[in-house]
């Protein structure tokens, strides 16, 4: 499979969808923070000095992967008509898993925003507990799954 980000000259360009017919997209993207077990008890007792961390970090998931074409330069304007963030903590480990799911009916898909969400999510995590532990860990962002389009359906192998 050929890059399609580039001319046929070697040029960078944003891939021509215009003719692509529209379908429903959907992408499912996962990352985890690991933090130290203060953090870790202060994020689930909601107890960090800047508020709420998961609703904040929620939050600035969404707005991220609204706004994913404004910090990816070939990525296409989305009308998103979902995008959700959901957390699992696992106390055992210290880590925090964010699930982020995208949606639209479009030419192109959605795991740029999926993959843009989970990462704005996490960094706001980070943000908002960096006074009580600068060591924490963002890691293992991946797309999990991804559907529509002519590409078809895309499980991400565990």
């Amino acid at each position: 499979m050929d890059f399609t980000h580039f001319d046929e000259k070697g040029n960078a360009r944003m891939v021509d969808v215009t003719m692509k017919d529209e379908t429903e997209r959907i992408a499912r993207a996962a990352g985890k923070i690991k933090v130290s077990a203060e953090v870790f008890a202060a994020v689930s007792q909601g107890s960090i000095a800047k508020g709420d961390v998961l609703t904040v970090a929620t939050t600035a998931g969404i707005a991220g992967a609204k706004k994913t074409w404004e910090l990816i330069p070939m990525c296409h304007i989305l009308p998103l008509t979902g995008c959700s963030i959901e957390w699992e903590l696992k106390e055992e480990t210290c880590e925090i898993y964010c699930l982020c799911t995208a949606r639209c009916t479009g030419r192109t898909g959605v795991e740029m925003e999926a993959l843009t969400g989970v990462s704005a999510a996490l960094l706001t995590v980070y943000d908002m507990c960096k006074a009580m532990d600068k060591t924490m860990e963002i890691g293992e962002i991946r797309l999990l799954e991804k559907d529509g389009g002519k590409s078809g359906h895309f499980v991400r192998e565990v």
